[in-house]
Formats: structure tokens, sequence, C-alpha cells
């Protein structure tokens, strides 16, 4: 009887894994010797029970919860900062004074006005809520003073007119408020008791309709009457506020200031800042920003009394001892200068530097000092090679033969071959002898440089050089979107010396590139994060874990800052809200900042690269001189020569450093002094590693076609260029690729091979790239722009308008 055998199918078991349960002295004998990575903070988690879980969640939930509640109740407390609430009217309609008249609600406490220039402030303490307000306002035109103002604000007080809500110049105040960031709001609509009674419902159906687009789910409240003004401070005092993330630092709004002039130079001295401190503890040794007029530092920090307790003096009147008058302590200016103290003094070992720039070390990365040997061999060396063989006229001198030059030689020759390789942007307008700048144009091929927005080209009568400008750029940004990246190689210049600084590359996303290649000088001067992830991370941790001394929240101190221009304080005479705000850690040092931004609808200008343009980015205001660039995940961005409205786009720029998340808004000056807004963002990093490529397409005809071989002209124009290009790899707009065989004749005629048969309607095409970098034209000033006017927004925003 045969014997069974197991056919292929037959089962296999897995077999017995021994390890997982091995004893302690098989475990210490494979080991030999070896011990086991520390992890206690893993340990320690996993040894937590389910219950334990449970109730570490819950504590921790409740410590949260606890926080957010003593944020809430400090803030207008008599122990915190008041609360600071901007009102804001949407509509010319709507009348300010009034709406601020029924908010000083003197039944309820008392009113300290305060006022400064053409802005009305006054501070509101409500003893029986046990809350203090202060009230600011600002006009929707004045664009500085709102944004300013909106940056330290609790809340925002929004009037609405009770027909249409907003106009033009109210929206288009929404628009960058709600792209810097929106606190806390409220909504109110003024006059609508003065409709018919049939009406006021019909009314507010239909502007709640309006309202719902940028505000959904609010309530709106009424402001006609003191019984309302009343119901909407308690809502403003109760309302959930709001965390912007650029306010995660000291700030403080100054509610009085003052200047000593130094006595060398009466134009600048010390500017004392009087204001509540909010945010965070607020350190004598960090630096200061004052926004609009740049960074400082603090010599002192001085705590007054507070001007505006939340429980008064009562003084009896002589007259009549059943009324009790409340006065303010802003009148007893002597009782402050009485109880002055000083909290703190700078260290001068502690205190940050105000030093923006590196100073470049020309002989930084060269070689150590020769040696005396070295030398004279370099010399020897050197009088070798200078002995030149010449042919010269009998009797003549060595000190004659030095000065006759060669038939073919010119002393000149290489300054002037630099000279033209310099001179790289040339525009079909241009003569070929006209000279042009070095960097600036080289960058900007088929464009014509714009006249600076500085320049005042606004007259009363229309300006036709503008015209022709402002069409010019048009046309330009259009053959941009028809052809992009298309230029047409020079017939009075070499194309090996107009693009030498250009390179092949057989792919744009995997080809290797050097971030630390040929960089320019401008280099030198900045600072650059090893990891700037990981330095975020950590200064942001300190804050919240590191105990600072200085003024805690709430506080209300005096600044003593130095080195102030005299111009801040009259600025602040004027009328302009002054806010500083405390700077973290290396934000006083200059770098590359890159932003993501988005077109805004409402303007539709070409905005080329390299233009000038103010930015709000964070808490800060400066105009600079962007490059743009695509945003994506590769390692090389190229660059885009105008700021286009389909897609998001990153703008590179030097400014101070920053750290995320910050809000980031694009104004353009226009030629009458105002300010249009183009675009808005937020900071993505600061990386001076990131390269902005810029591609040049270089484009040629087929002029015979011979199956895959083909002979392509009008690409370039002499036989050197063809030999000079030859290894770079061609491509076509339907998609063929290939190289370059051979030059035919002189003239630039070339025979190429590609993968596949050529249409004769088919575009031959060379992509040449090289890196580019943004210009240094950091300004930390930027003027007053002119205030917006309904008449003027609508021809701008025709869309926006509210029928």
């Amino acid at each position: 009887m045969a014997a069974h055998r197991s056919g292929p199918l037959k089962q296999q078991n897995k077999a017995h894994k021994g390890g997982r349960h091995r004893g302690r002295g098989s475990a210490q004998r494979d080991g030999k010797g070896r011990l086991a990575p520390k992890s206690l903070s893993k340990k320690v988690r996993k040894e937590l029970s389910r219950v334990d879980q449970r109730h570490r969640a819950s504590q921790l939930r409740k410590q949260k919860k606890e926080a957010v509640l003593a944020e809430k109740r400090q803030l207008g407390s008599k122990d915190g900062p008041p609360h600071q609430v901007l009102v804001v009217p949407l509509h010319d309609r709507i009348s300010l004074p009034e709406a601020l008249r029924l908010l000083q609600d003197r039944d309820a406490g008392t009113v300290c006005l305060n006022e400064w220039g053409s802005n009305h402030s006054f501070m509101l303490l409500c003893p029986g809520l046990k809350h203090r307000w202060f009230f600011t306002s600002a006009k929707p035109g004045d664009l500085h003073t709102v944004l300013d103002l909106a940056k330290v604000a609790d809340s925002i007080l929004f009037l609405l007119d009770p027909l249409e809500g907003w106009d033009s110049t109210g929206d288009y105040c929404l628009s960058c408020l709600f792209a810097q960031g929106l606190p806390t709001y409220t909504l109110a609509i003024q006059g609508i008791s003065g409709l018919p009674p049939k009406k006021q419902i019909d009314a507010r159906k239909k502007l709640s309709k309006v309202v719902e687009k940028r505000f959904p789910d609010d309530k709106l409240l009424l402001l006609d009457t003191q019984q309302e003004a009343g119901m909407l401070l308690r809502q403003l005092a109760n309302q959930k506020q709001r965390h912007l993330a650029f306010r995660d630092r000291a700030y403080l709004f100054a509610h009085h200031a003052d200047f000593v002039p130094n006595e060398e130079n009466n134009l600048v001295g010390t500017l004392k800042i009087s204001g509540y401190v909010r945010g965070q503890t607020m350190n004598v040794n960090s630096l200061l920003h004052i926004i609009g007029h740049g960074d400082f530092q603090m010599k002192q920090i001085d705590a007054p009394m507070d001007p505006f307790p939340l429980n008064p003096k009562v003084i009896k009147s002589q007259k009549d001892s059943g009324m009790a008058m409340e006065i303010c302590a802003t009148d007893s200016v002597t009782d402050m200068e009485e109880d002055l103290k000083v909290l703190m003094k700078a260290d001068p070992d502690r205190q940050e530097s105000l030093q923006t720039e590196v100073i470049p070390d020309p002989m930084e990365g060269e070689q150590t000092w020769p040696t005396e040997e070295e030398l004279r061999e370099a010399n020897d060396l050197l009088k070798e090679r200078s002995k030149v063989v010449k042919k010269v006229p009998k009797g003549t001198s060595s000190y004659q033969a030095e000065w006759i030059l060669d038939e073919d030689g010119e002393s000149d020759g290489e300054e002037d071959e630099d000279d033209d390789v310099e001179n790289e942007d040339f525009m079909a307008e241009e003569s070929p002898d006209e000279s042009s700048e070095e960097e600036e144009e080289e960058e900007c091929e088929t464009m014509t440089i714009g006249e600076s927005v500085r320049d005042d080209l606004y007259d009363e009568k229309v300006d036709e050089e503008a015209e022709e400008m402002m069409l010019e750029k048009y046309k330009q940004e259009r053959l941009e979107e028809m052809f992009p990246d298309e230029v047409d190689t020079p017939r009075d210049v070499a194309a090996r010396i107009r693009f030498q600084k250009y390179r092949g590359l057989k792919s744009f996303r995997t080809s290797p590139w050097d971030p630390k290649e040929n960089l320019p000088q401008d280099y030198a001067r900045i600072f650059q994060f090893q990891n700037f992830t990981n330095t975020r991370k950590r200064v942001f941790k300190e804050i919240k874990e590191k105990d600072v001394e200085g003024a805690e929240v709430g506080w209300y101190v005096t600044l003593h800052v130095s080195e102030v221009p005299v111009s801040v304080v009259e600025h602040f005479k004027r009328g302009a809200p002054l806010a500083a705000f405390s700077l973290l850690p290396h934000e006083q040092k200059m770098s590359v900042l890159n932003m993501v931004v988005s077109r805004h609808p409402g303007n539709t200008e070409p905005v080329k690269a390299k233009e000038e343009l103010i930015f709000h980015c964070g808490f800060r205001r400066f105009r600079a001189s962007p490059l743009f660039s695509q945003h994506t995940a590769a390692d090389k961005h190229k660059f885009q020569r105008f700021l286009t409205a389909d897609v998001a786009l990153v703008v590179t720029v030097y400014a101070p450093i920053t750290f995320p998340p910050a809000s980031v808004l694009l104004f353009k000056q226009n030629s009458n002094g105002m300010h249009s807004l183009i675009a808005t963002g937020h900071l993505l990093s600061v990386d001076p590693d990131r390269m902005v490529i810029k591609r040049v397409v270089l484009s040629g005809h087929p002029f015979k076609i011979f199956t895959k071989m083909a002979v392509v002209r009008y690409m370039f124009f002499n036989r050197e260029d063809v030999l000079w290009f030859k290894p770079v790899e061609l491509r076509t707009k339907w998609g063929r690729r290939g190289h370059i065989k051979e030059p035919l004749g002189t003239h630039g005629h070339m025979k190429c091979s590609f993968d596949g048969k050529l249409k004769s309607q088919d575009t031959v095409l060379m992509n040449l790239y090289k890196r580019v970098f943004p210009k240094w034209t950091y300004d930390p000033y930027v003027p007053e722009p002119v205030p917006w006017v309904n008449s003027e927004i609508s021809t701008v925003l025709p869309e926006m308008d509210m029928k």
C-alpha cells in the first residue's frame, strides 16, 4: 500500500514566536548587557489607566476653561485694562456724535472725556456693572487710523444704516479689516426709529439679508435710545473675546504722550508714553515698535496712579449735600506726579540691541595671509608672465615699449565686455545704444519700467503720459498671458552674452540647484535661522512658561522711549493714534520674508514685480519692492512678472523678521495719494533659501522638416550662439522634445532632432533659467494716505456698491 504524500495545497501554519513570552534570563542572555533606551514620558502615559486618562483630560479642560474665564473677567475690571471699543460708522448718513452721546450714559457711571486732534475718545466707568470701557472712533475713509486702532481694540462696534447697511467706503473698510484680522465685533443699527412703524420690520428683514453675506448668524442691535445703548453695553461686556495671533506679546495704546528733547539735538529725545499694558507682561529690556515709526529702546518704566479707577473719589458738593460729584483722576496731574513709582530701569547688559543688519566683512571666507616664501614665488611668477615679446622700432627703450599696444589688443576690452553683459534688458521701444540699469532691468525683459509711485502725476485734467503708461502695462500683461515668459532674441547682441547668467535644466522640478550659489551682496546683510520652525516654537514656549519681570497686564504705566524723533509726538498731537508693540527676540533683524497673497477682486489694475508697494504685515507697516512667484511645494519656484488674479502667489521681500501667524495686506499708492488694496494673505515663512527662478523662453520656427529631423531658424542669428546653447534641450508647443544636432551656415540656422515628426505649424522652444532676488528698498516710513470718498471708491470698486 502506497504512503500518502501531501500535495502543494497543504495548509502551512505559522511558526510559534517564543520571543514574546521569554523569561527574564533568556532576555538578558540575548541582550548581552545592553540597556533599553529610556522613554519615561511614554511609559507614564502608557501606565495611566483609562479612568486616570479621563480624569486627566477633564482636568486639562477645566484649566483651559478657567483661563478663558479669568481673561474675560479681567478685561474691563478694576485690576485689568479697560475694555477698548472702536466705533466705526459704515455709512455717510450715520451720525457718529449722536451715537457717542448715547453711549455716554452718565446715569450708569462716570464719563471722562479726552479729546486729541480730530478723534474723540472717552472713558466710561460703571461701578454697578463692575466694568469700564474706553471708546474710540474712526471714520472708514481714514484707512490708517481704522487699521491701527483695530490692531489694539478689544471690540469693534459697527454702525449700520437701516436702509443700505453700508456704502462703498464702508464695504472697502470691511474688506481691509477682515483681511487684517477682526477682533470681537457687534452690529448696531442707527436711525431705524425714524422710519414709519410699518416699514421698520421690512427694513430689518432686508438689512439682515444684506448683512448675512459678511456677518452670518449675527444679531442686529439698535442704537436710538438710552435704553438701547445700555443693552448694547451689556452685550459688549458679555461677549466672547476673539484671539488674534499677532497680539501674543505686550502692547500698549497711548492715552497720553510727552516729549523731552535731548540737549544736543532738539529733533530727537525721550518720548513718555502712558497707557495700560495689554497682552503679556512688558519687560523694559525688550525693544518697542511704534506703528508707523520704527523700533526703539526703552530707558525705564514708571507706574503712576491710575487716572481712570473703577471706583473714583467722591467729593461732596458744598451747595447740595445730597448730590455727589465724581471726579476723574485725569484732572489731578499733580497727584499722579507725587505717586510716581519707578518699576524697572533698563539693564545695558540684558537689553536687546537695535542692530538690524549684519555688517559684512569683505575679507570673510578669504584665505590666510601668505608666507614670505609664497609672496616671493608669486612675484617671480608674475614677472615671468609679464614679459611679452613685441615688435618695436629700433632704438625704442623699455619704458617706451610699455606704451605700445598690439595691433588687436585693447586696454579696456574686459571692462567693455562686462558692461555689455550687465546691459540685459532690451525693450522694443529702446534704441540699441541706450544704456540700461544693471540689475533692475535684467529681470523685467518684456515690460517697460513704470514710473515710481511716489511721483505726483495727478492733475485736475487727465495726464496723457500716465494713460499711455497704463495702457502699455495692460498690453504687456495680456502678452504675458498669451505667451508666458517668451522673449525675442536680440540681433545686435550675441545670445551667449545676453543670456550668459541663464542656464538650461533637464527638469525644472528635479534638477539640482544649490541655494547658496551666486548670492548677491545684500545677502551678507541679513540674518538667517538654522531652523526657523524650531526657533519660533522655542520663543513662544518661553513666553508661556517663563516668568518675565516687568509691568503686568492691566497696569497703568509710563514708558520712557529713547532716541525718538519729534515727528512722532507731533503726529500724535494732530489726532493720529499711537500704539506700541513689544518685540520678540530677533524681530528687529532683517531677513527675507515670504508671504502668500491672493489678488483682491475689487482691483484689476496690473501690478508688476519689483513695483513699490505698501505692506501691512502683522503690527508692522512698511514700503518695499517685492518679487512674485508660484506657491508650490517644490524646492524651486517660478518667477511671475505680474500679480495674477486667478491663483495665490508668494511675495518675497526684504523686511524685519516676524513670527507667523500674521496677516498681510498689500496696498498701492495711486498718483492722487490714495492707497488701493490690491492683495491680502498671510505670512508664510522667513527663509532666504527659498529659490525664485526666472524663466526665459526662446522661440524658433521649423524651416524644413524631414520626419524626426528639422531645420529651425530665428531662434539664433549666428553660428557661435548655436554651438553655445547646443547642450540645452528643446521642446515644442505640441509636446515634442529634442536637441540641437549641428549649426547650418552662419545665420543661426540649426539642424535639430526630435522624438517624433514635427508639424509645420508647431513652434520650437528653449527654456533658460536663472535665480532672481528682491531689491533692497525697505522703508519703515509710510506717508499718510488721502482719505477715501464714496465717489472716488465707486470708480475703483464699481461692483461693490450697495444698490
